[in-house]
């Protein structure tokens, strides 16, 4: 079936429909690629804390998970974290409207996944026995410790832009929640601050809050964006009318 549109242009309805409903799908798949990956990447990290060497999750940097016998399984968790970060960026992508503020946050989020990635190749210091902090950091561990914080800061970035975009979105339910994690992420990432320079023994804690905050938010997005679109209305025939796409793809 052809409908005619503005200016004698005409498209096929039918196979918009068809494009659209595949998008649709994607986009939900992509949503579930992001959410499995954020409790794949929480319970790797909660097992992780049950291994030697035994790091503390209140006083010790997450980071820290890295550097042990068993420290390869952080690094694949460092990049499971990214390639969440990309399925979650795609399913947010499939979002309308496009805006400015999308891309850019879109970009920030990404940002942090690659951040997250190189994380995987820069091993951390360590502070010695009996330590609170590091006393000689290494040239990797200097690295590792600005790859870390660009991520943080990139990946809060991402979660404030992209919330105040939800609000005029598809996803606009999720919007007070979403503000909520956005909270959360941000007190994490300022309480990391402050006990990095004045309580060492709380900087895991801080660290985790965090992240708490970016991964939650990033799992009650991509939940928002698998949710089914409430019922279209009918049109004047008694059709249900064609998504919103269809008059911007024959525009």
């Amino acid at each position: 079936m052809q409908e005619r549109v503005s200016e004698g242009f005409e498209v096929d309805s039918s196979r918009i429909s068809v494009e659209f409903v595949r998008g649709r799908r994607r986009a939900r798949a992509f949503a579930l690629a992001a959410m499995l990956g954020v409790v794949a990447y929480v319970l790797l990290d909660v097992v992780l804390q049950l291994l030697p060497p035994h790091y503390s999750p209140i006083r010790d940097a997450e980071s820290n998970l890295a550097v042990g016998p068993f420290g390869w399984l952080m690094n694949l968790n460092f990049l499971g974290r990214w390639v969440t970060t990309v399925a979650g960026a795609l399913a947010i992508g499939s979002v309308g409207p496009a805006s400015r503020t999308r891309r850019a946050g879109l970009l920030l989020l990404l940002s942090g996944g690659v951040c997250s990635a190189i994380l995987a190749f820069l091993p951390t210091d360590v502070p010695a026995p009996g330590d609170l902090v590091v006393r000689a950091y290494t040239p990797t561990g200097l690295a590792h410790l600005g790859v870390a914080g660009l991520g943080f800061l990139s990946a809060l970035a991402a979660v404030v832009m992209l919330t105040v975009w939800m609000r005029g979105s598809g996803v606009r339910r999720a919007v007070p929640a979403a503000a909520g994690l956005a909270l959360v992420a941000a007190a994490g990432l300022l309480a990391l601050g402050v006990t990095t320079a004045v309580a060492p023994g709380l900087l895991g804690l801080a660290e985790r809050l965090c992240l708490a905050g970016i991964l939650g938010w990033t799992f009650l997005v991509s939940a928002a964006v698998r949710r089914p679109r409430p019922a279209r209305r009918a049109g004047p025939r008694g059709r249900p009318d064609e998504p919103a796409a269809l008059g911007r793809l024959a525009s």
